[in-house]
């Protein structure tokens, strides 16, 4: 089971970093787009496309982003006590709270998948705004950004399962 826990966290691991390293660059595209957007107000007529496709973007960028942030550690934790404790005391707090996470991404992702299927299911739903874009690409990316982060989280629980049995799995950050 130990080994087949270690492929599993190198698999998703490897997966969700290559995913985060190129969704760095995300935050170049929507810099772009919003560039656009002031110099066509400003030189020519407005682009009616330009708000809503940052709007995507920044979707795109966060979602597919957020397992990588999971695996470097970068999401946000009140540090009052956790800083203190020692490598063992936080996996078994981490494997503890990473299990409510776990339980929140399935339903966040039953409640994706149910509208996605929604937006499939009328002939393709589209925004209110006026450009009206089909929203079933924004919709299956974070289907899929919410399913790499519910495998993340396992990864995370896998990780701290096998730090309280003594592996070495590299220093809780």
């Amino acid at each position: 089971m130990t080994e087949l826990a270690k492929r599993y966290i190198r698999i998703v691991d490897a997966m969700n970093y290559r995913i985060g390293r190129v969704m760095m660059y995300g935050i170049f595209v929507m810099m772009a787009i919003l560039l656009w957007s002031s110099v066509s107000k400003t030189f020519f007529v407005p682009s009616l496309w330009t708000l809503e496709v940052a709007q995507f973007a920044m979707v795109a960028y966060y979602m597919l982003g957020g397992p990588y942030s999971i695996q470097m550690g970068s999401n946000v934790r009140m540090d009052l006590l956790y800083g203190d404790w020692s490598p063992h005391r936080k996996a078994q707090v981490d494997a503890m709270t990473v299990l409510f996470l776990i339980v929140y991404l399935i339903f966040l992702l039953w409640g994706g998948w149910e509208s996605l299927m929604y937006s499939f299911s009328y002939g393709g739903e589209r925004s209110s705004s006026v450009w009206r874009p089909y929203l079933w690409p924004i919709k299956s990316i974070m289907v899929l950004g919410i399913f790499l982060m519910l495998l993340q989280a396992i990864s995370e629980f896998f990780k701290d399962v096998l730090r309280i049995k003594g592996h070495d799995m590299g220093e809780k950050v």
